[in-house]
């Protein structure tokens, strides 16, 4: 068994604690994301993993985490597992807590969707973007076949014949070998609890990056195996088809597992593309963002009932509240156009939350406001934030009755573990913006 690092935490602002490990030395710090299940302590005793660890240890400081509610990571009971957003921060937390400046993130499978959205979001934080065996969603044919596993796995987990079965779904090179059968019983057990497995599926099953992934700004990497045996294929090849000048290397090799052999091709690709990043930075642009437009409803009627004194205390109320619940959900505030505002938060969960403590918060004045939200791409020009996805807000957040919220289906597709409840209202076209867009109004 190869010495382990020393686990330290790092704690996010809600208090959680996210375990993380930092060994090696190099020009880069690479942050390294793993999937659904993980356990930093545990993944030291399998020769296999220790040897890839060592070998990306060789090209720089690596930095490796168990999200929350995984592995050392603080436990989440069934229902507080967080939205993408929040796992997406939780990488910047521990960025800050290893003092990682600008690393390379690299992430697989799920952890490759969540280092993904990272990358959008914040693409000034980051060198370059590896991902390893990600896809985009899970389609809903797939779904099902993934529902009957969590419904099987959930009253085993943790026994042999859940971990027979997942060995020679992810790694079916070595699944005749006891030894690694009886490992990955042990890091089910230790890792997840059976009350946390189901939800922490299903969330995973749906999220969906498809909208994320055109945003990303920074270099990037995108690998596979050729013959991946747990995901297909194409769909992994999606991943390089929607970034942007994605570099795209097809492995040898079946397994899904990333620590799996051969790793030596999986090096071979890697350090070649650590080596050309320049180290010359420039401030992104363009990144994806959440936007929230609001509007008060009936505002003239309700000006000329009050008169100008009483109006513009009531103005100045809602404004207070507004401002009060863009705190408290980490939004920021851009504008605020006659009787609306617009802010920007990095997550859409926080957004609608924000929007519904309004509508709820605005009782006591007799104000009812609209609103909208959508996530995508916008661009800062000069100081100020614009770009078709500041327009399409903008757009959903005209079209709401009083006390209604609106959202995007990026907004739906983002918010998976959220516990936000969506009606579907439709298709809708949104004046200067080009298709149909399909849009959401999120229940109380």
């Amino acid at each position: 068994m190869t010495e382990r690092p020393e686990t330290k935490y790092a704690v996010a602002a809600d208090g959680v604690h996210i375990a993380y490990q930092a060994f090696g030395v190099g020009r880069y710090d690479i942050v390294f994301v793993p999937g659904q299940i993980s356990h930093l302590d545990l993944q030291w005793e399998l020769p296999e993993n220790a040897r890839w660890l060592r070998q990306l240890a060789q090209l720089g400081r690596v930095v490796i985490m168990d999200r929350r509610g995984v592995g050392l990571s603080d436990r989440l009971s069934p229902a507080d597992l967080p939205p993408a957003e929040v796992l997406a921060e939780d990488l910047g937390v521990v960025m800050d807590a290893a003092g990682a400046t600008r690393p390379l993130l690299f992430g697989y499978a799920e952890g490759g969707q969540i280092s993904s959205l990272f990358a959008a979001l914040h693409p000034e934080r980051i060198s370059a973007l590896i991902v390893y065996a990600t896809w985009t969603h899970v389609s809903d044919e797939d779904k099902k076949e993934w529902e009957h596993y969590i419904d099987w796995a959930t009253s085993r987990w943790g026994a042999t014949e859940v971990a027979v079965f997942d060995v020679r779904d992810m790694v079916p090179s070595w699944a005749d070998d006891p030894s690694m059968v009886d490992w990955v019983g042990r890091v089910q057990r230790s890792a997840l609890s059976p009350g946390a497995i189901s939800p922490l599926l299903r969330l995973s099953i749906s999220l969906d990056v498809r909208s994320v992934l055109p945003t990303i700004g920074v270099p990037t990497l995108v690998m596979h195996r050729e013959r991946d045996s747990s995901v297909d294929v194409e769909t992994l090849a999606d991943v390089a088809a929607l970034i942007p000048d994605a570099q795209h290397v097809v492995l040898p090799g079946s397994d899904h597992w990333i620590y799996a052999e051969p790793q030596e091709p999986m090096f071979e690709a890697i350090g070649p593309f650590i080596d050309g990043l320049t180290g010359v930075h420039r401030q992104p642009a363009r990144r994806l963002a959440t936007v929230l437009f609001t509007d008060i409803v009936g505002s003239t009627e309700r000006s000329a009932e009050l008169g100008d004194t009483a109006w513009k205390e009531t103005l100045q109320a809602h404004r207070e509240i507004v401002r009060e619940s863009l705190a408290r959900w980490g939004g920021r505030e851009i504008s605020t156009a006659g009787d609306g505002f617009f802010a920007t938060f990095d997550g859409p969960a926080a957004a609608c939350r924000c929007a519904l403590d309004i509508m709820s918060d605005l009782g006591a004045t007799g104000l009812q406001i609209r609103a909208g939200v959508h996530t995508g791409e916008v661009e800062t020009i000069d100081g100020e934030i614009g770009g078709l996805g500041v327009t399409i807000g903008a757009r959903i957040g005209a079209l709401p009755n009083a006390s209604e919220l609106f959202v995007s289906s990026t907004v739906k597709d983002l918010t998976a573990g959220s516990g936000l409840i969506f009606d579907d209202v439709g298709e809708h076209a949104l004046k200067g913006v080009p298709d149909r867009w399909r849009l959401y109004r999120v229940v109380r």
